[in-house]
C-alpha cells in the first residue's frame, strides 16, 4: 500500500520515493484524516545530514497510534486501574487533561484485582503506600491569593494521595483571574476523604455546590472555618451537618448569606461540636442563637459571638443552657443591654466558665457585672474592652463580688478613673494575680493618700501601656500595694521618672523576673541600675526599648548583677561600643536575644565583642544602627551562621 503513495505519475512505482515536491502527493495527504499526523515535504532546498528515510517507512513512523485519541471515558477506565498512588501522580504531570480525569477518581472508585495479593513488582512501593495510609490525614497545605487555584487543587487531590493523605487545606484568597471555584473543591472532595480541617477565607467564586460535595466526600471533617464567602448559604451547611458527624469546630465570619438554619443544624445533628464563632453574618440572629444552644449547650464549651443582631433573649438562653461552655466571648452586641447581662448572669447556667470578654458592648453597668460574678463562680480571666459606660463603681463591685478572678484585663475604657483602679487594688485580696489597663486614658495622675492600714494584694503581674495620666504618684501608691509583683510592663508612660519608678523598685518584696519600660523616655541609668542590682538575681527579661537616657553604666550593672538574663532590649538607648565590650566579658552572662536597633553610638568596633555574644545568642537585632557597616554586617552573618540576625 505504500507503494501507491509514492506513485511520481509516470505509470511506475518508486521504490526509493520522491526525492522532489510532487503536489498529487500534497493533495493526497490532505484527504487522509485528521487524526493522522501529515507530513508536507518543505519547497525550499535543504541540507540533509539525518540518515535517508524513506516515505513508506516515513509514513508508517507517522501512523503510530496516541492514546490522545481514546475519550475520557477510556482513560477513565485506564487511570482507575493503576495500581498506585505514584503511578497515578506520575500520570498527572503529563497533561492538565490527565490531571483532571485524575482528580475525578473517588478513592472507592480505583481498581485493584487482588489488593491482598501486591506483585512482585511493586512490593516495595505497595508496603511503602500502606506505611503512609496508617498515618493518612496529616498532610498540610496552604494556598494564598494567585496560588490558589482549581488546576492546584486537582494536584494535591492526586498527589497527597500516595504521601499519607491531607489532612488540612487552607484556602486564602483568589487568583483574579481563574480563581478556585467549586470544581476544585470537588476534586479535593474526591481524592481526599481524609480531610480534617477545612479554611476558606476570601474565596468569592465557591458556593454551595463544591462545599457540599465536601460534606458527602470528606465524612471525617472536624474544623471548618468560613471567611467572606458569600455564595455558601445554608444548604451547603446542612449537608456539612448532616454528613460530618466528627464536626467539633465552626467558624464563619463575613458570610452574608448563612443564617439561622445553619446554627440550628449543626447544633442538632453534630453531636461532637465543641466551637462555635460567629461574626458579622446579619441574617443570623436570637433564633439561630437560641437554637444552637438548646440543642448543644451540653457540649459546646468555646462559643464567640461577634457583631451579630442578637438581642437580650440569646444572652439569657446562654445563661440557661450554655452549662459546658468554658470560654465565651461576646463582642459589638449593639443591640444588648444591662438587662441582658443581668439575666444571662441570673440564669445559673455558666457554672464552668472560666473566660469571658465583653468588647464593645455598651451594656455593661453595675447590676449586669454583679450578677455575672455571682453567676460565674469558676470565672478566672474577665476581660473588659471598649466598654463606653463601664464606671469605677460597676467594676469594684464586680472585685468585691468574684470569689475565683485571677486574671483583669481592662482596654479603651475611659470611664475608668485612678479612684477605680485603687479600688481594684484594694479589694482584690489574695485572689487576683495579673491585672492590666492598656490604652485607659480615664486614669489620671492625682494625689492619693493611701490608708496606713491598706492590705497587700499578692498581685504578680501588672501591665499599664498607653495610659498618658499614670505618673510618678500613681507608680508610687502601686509600689505600696502590690509587693509581691515579678511582672512588671509600663510601656509608654511619659510621666514615669526616677523619683516614681526608683522607690517603686525598691518596695518590691519578691525579685522582679520581667521588667518592660518601653517608651519611658525619662527613665535613667538609676531606675534601671537599681533593677539589675536588686533584682539580677531573678531578671530572665529585661526590656528597656526608647529609654534614651540609659548608658553603658546599666550595662556595667547589668554584667555585675544578672546571671539569669536571657533577653535584653536597649533598642534607641545611649549605648555605645564601651557597654557591648563590657557585657561581651561578663563571664556569668548568657544572652540569647539582644536588641540593638537604633543606637547610633554602635559602631564596626563591636564586631569582635558581638562575636563573643554570638556563641550563645539566637537572635541579634541592630537594625537602624547607622554606624555599623554592610561589610561588618556581612562578617557577623558568616560567624554568627546559628543566630537569626535582623538588620
Amino acid at each position: 500500500m505504500c507503494k501507491v503513495f509514492d506513485y511520481c505519475g509516470n505509470g511506475a512505482f518508486c521504490s526509493q520515493g520522491a526525492s522532489h515536491t510532487n503536489p498529487k502527493k500534497s493533495s493526497l495527504f490532505s484527504s487522509l484524516e485528521q487524526n493522522v499526523d501529515v507530513y508536507f515535504p518543505s519547497r525550499k532546498r535543504i541540507r540533509v545530514t539525518a540518515p535517508f528515510v524513506t516515505a513508506c517507512e516515513s509514513f508508517e513512523q507517522k501512523k503510530q497510534p496516541s492514546i490522545e485519541v481514546l475519550p475520557d471515558e477510556c482513560l477513565f477506565e485506564i487511570f482507575r486501574r493503576l495500581p498506585s498512588g505514584q503511578e497515578r501522580s506520575a500520570c498527572a504531570c503529563v497533561s492538565k487533561r490527565w490531571l483532571t480525569l485524575l482528580s475525578s477518581i473517588r478513592r472507592d472508585e480505583t481498581f485493584t484485582s487482588n489488593p491482598n495479593m501486591p506483585s512482585e513488582s511493586n512490593g516495595v512501593e505497595g508496603e511503602a503506600e500502606a506505611r503512609d495510609i496508617e498515618g493518612e490525614g496529616y498532610l498540610t497545605r496552604c494556598l494564598d491569593g494567585k496560588k490558589a487555584t482549581d488546576v492546584r487543587l486537582a494536584a494535591i487531590s492526586v498527589g497527597t494521595a500516595s504521601r499519607g493523605r491531607l489532612g488540612k487545606l487552607s484556602i486564602r484568597g483568589n487568583n483574579p483571574c481563574r480563581g478556585v471555584t467549586d470544581a476544585g473543591l470537588e476534586a479535593i472532595a474526591r481524592g481526599c476523604p481524609s480531610l480534617r480541617d477545612l479554611s476558606l477565607w476570601n474565596v468569592s467564586s465557591v458556593g454551595d455546590e463544591g462545599l457540599s460535595e465536601i460534606a458527602h466526600g470528606c465524612h471525617l471533617l472536624e474544623k471548618l472555618d468560613l471567611c467572606q464567602c458569600p455564595a455558601i448559604t445554608d444548604k451547603s451547611l446542612l449537608d456539612i451537618a448532616k454528613n460530618c458527624p466528627n464536626l467539633t469546630s465552626l467558624t464563619i465570619d463575613s458570610c452574608s448569606n448563612i443564617g439561622n438554619e445553619s446554627l440550628l443544624a449543626v447544633g442538632r445533628y453534630c453531636p461532637n461540636l465543641k466551637l462555635v464563632a460567629v461574626k458579622n453574618c446579619p441574617l443570623i440572629g436570637d433564633q439561630g442563637i437560641a437554637g444552637l444552644f438548646s440543642s448543644a449547650g451540653h457540649v459546646l464549651t468555646k462559643v464567640k459571638l461577634q457583631a451579630l443582631n442578637i438581642s437580650d433573649i440569646s444572652l439569657a438562653v446562654i445563661g440557661h443552657y450554655g452549662i459546658a461552655v468554658t470560654d465565651l466571648v461576646l463582642g459589638g452586641l449593639q443591640s444588648v443591654n444591662e438587662r441582658g447581662f443581668w439575666v444571662m448572669g441570673n440564669g445559673q447556667g455558666l457554672q464552668k466558665l472560666k473566660s469571658l470578654t465583653i468588647s464593645a458592648c455598651n451594656g455593661v453597668g453595675e447590676l449586669g457585672l454583679e450578677a455575672l460574678s455571682k453567676g460565674c463562680p469558676n470565672l478566672k480571666l474577665f476581660c473588659l474592652q471598649k466598654c463606653a459606660v463601664l464606671s469605677d463603681n460597676a467594676l469594684v463591685a464586680f472585685i468585691k463580688a468574684s470569689v475565683s478572678l485571677e486574671n483583669l484585663q481592662l482596654e479603651e475604657c475611659h470611664r475608668i478613673t485612678q479612684a477605680g483602679f485603687f479600688g481594684i487594688l484594694l479589694n482584690c485580696g489574695k485572689k487576683l494575680k495579673s491585672l492590666s489597663l492598656v490604652n485607659c486614658f480615664g486614669v489620671k495622675d492625682l494625689t492619693y493618700v493611701c490608708p496606713l492600714a491598706a492590705p497587700y494584694n499578692s498581685l504578680q503581674s501588672l501591665v499599664i501601656r498607653n495610659c498618658p495620666g499614670v505618673g510618678n504618684a500613681t507608680i508610687a501608691v502601686v509600689g505600696k500595694l502590690c509587693p509581691e509583683l515579678t511582672h512588671l510592663e509600663l510601656s509608654g508612660l511619659l510621666g514615669i521618672t526616677d523619683e516614681g519608678l526608683f522607690p517603686f523598685v525598691q518596695n518590691c518584696i519578691a525579685s522582679l523576673v520581667e521588667v518592660n519600660l518601653t517608651g519611658c523616655v525619662n527613665v535613667t541609668d538609676k531606675s534601671v541600675s537599681a533593677i539589675a542590682e536588686l533584682h539580677g538575681g531573678t531578671l530572665e527579661s529585661l526590656i528597656i526599648d526608647g529609654c534614651r537616657h540609659v548608658t553603658d553604666a546599666t550595662l556595667v550593672e547589668i554584667s555585675n548583677s544578672c546571671w539569669l538574663l536571657d533577653e535584653l532590649d536597649v533598642s534607641k538607648c545611649g549605648i555605645t561600643d564601651s557597654g557591648i565590650a563590657i557585657l561581651a566579658s561578663a563571664v556569668q552572662l548568657s544572652l540569647q536575644i539582644l536588641s540593638l536597633s537604633g543606637c547610633p553610638l554602635v559602631s564596626d568596633k563591636s564586631l569582635p565583642f558581638l562575636h563573643e555574644l554570638g556563641q550563645n545568642l539566637q537572635g541579634l537585632n541592630i537594625q537602624h544602627c547607622l554606624g555599623i557597616s554592610s561589610s561588618t554586617l556581612d562578617v557577623l552573618v558568616e560567624q554568627l551562621w546559628r543566630c537569626d540576625i535582623l538588620s
